[in-house]
């Protein structure tokens, strides 16, 4: 996991299994400077990270990444920008689905398949 700072959050709506946010992508984000000075983008490191720290936070899962799968990275993220992060969750599998969008454009998206054996262990205790 890297050291990043969580982007402000602007909205949330949450649903049964999936949640979505809308974040600001503000140019003075330490993670623009030297990627790219010509144009700045948002790595997908930390749209990656972004998306399992919220994902895990929010579902209650401990962050132990086992895989990530289908992973696409379809635009690029400019400074100034909002975007949504929708994330759904597979309980039973224990993979987390995001996306990352603004409106029919999709810059990102992706499945995060978590540690099982950690998994099940919290959804147990969670049970008992």
């Amino acid at each position: 996991m890297i050291r990043s700072k969580l982007p402000p959050i602007i909205d949330c709506k949450d649903d049964q299994d999936s949640v979505t946010w809308t974040i600001e992508i503000a140019a003075d984000l330490d993670f623009f400077s030297g990627h790219f000075p010509e144009q700045p983008v948002l790595p997908g490191v930390t749209q990656l990270d972004w998306a399992i720290k919220l994902g895990c936070k929010h579902f209650g899962y401990p962050v132990n990444v086992a895989t990530l799968e289908v992973l696409k990275f379809q635009q690029l993220m400019l400074p100034n920008s909002r975007v949504e992060l929708t994330i759904s969750h597979n309980p039973a599998k224990a993979k987390l689905m995001f996306a990352y969008s603004d409106g029919d454009k999709r810059f990102a998206s992706g499945r995060i398949a978590l540690n099982s054996e950690t998994t099940q262990v919290i959804n147990s205790a969670d049970s008992n």
